[in-house]
């Protein structure tokens, strides 16, 4: 599970906004999504309160990355009401610090053993989930793509992603294509 993916949970559509974590059906359907990455049962459902737990964590997330790509803009989508900077580096802290880990060995008949970290037992599935979407944002955070985290200028396009080579403006083709309609209509608009 990469932090970019749990941030991308708010999108842009042609109707607006798009929260992918709104309700606890779109919260169930995106952990079955993702339930190999969060350590859960692919037949996994959510609850009202982890959603609520979940949002709570993606919205200091992207708090975080907000500073991250500082000075540029922040997401568009939700800058004017993300939680303050402390507060979401302790949330995130909190979240990974949650769950403990521990070595496991593991050694099938035919092959070689390895070792897996796996939760420690008598963790929730709560606690799992926020622990690994929380170590993959402070693995991005901490680690060398930080660098290339960047907000997609085009219009209404509210998702944050890494910067593949020095010319990459935008998050992807199609942003990239409406950025240049836009900015060719203006040009030419009052023509």
């Amino acid at each position: 599970m990469s932090a970019l993916e749990f941030v991308s949970t708010v999108r842009a559509t042609r109707a607006g906004l798009t929260d992918t974590l709104a309700d606890v059906e779109g919260m169930t359907a995106w952990g079955r999504a993702h339930a190999a990455a969060l350590g859960i049962d692919p037949g996994f459902v959510a609850s009202e309160e982890l959603r609520r737990e979940v949002v709570e964590l993606r919205q200091a997330v992207r708090a975080l990355f907000a500073r991250a790509v500082g000075p540029r803009a922040a997401s568009g989508a939700d800058a004017h009401r993300l939680p303050g900077f402390a507060e979401s580096l302790d949330l995130v802290n909190a979240a990974a610090l949650a769950v403990p880990l521990a070595a496991r060995l593991e050694w099938p008949a035919e092959g070689v053993p390895l070792a897996r970290t796996v939760p420690g037992e008598g963790t929730t599935e709560s606690a799992r989930i926020r622990a690994a979407l929380a170590t993959s944002a402070i693995e991005l955070l901490a680690g060398p793509q930080r660098e290339r985290l960047r907000t997609c200028p085009a219009p209404r396009c509210v998702l944050y992603f890494l910067k593949d080579h020095a010319r990459q403006e935008w998050c992807s083709v199609a942003c990239g294509n409406r950025a240049r309609a836009a900015r060719h209509y203006h040009q030419h608009r009052d023509d």
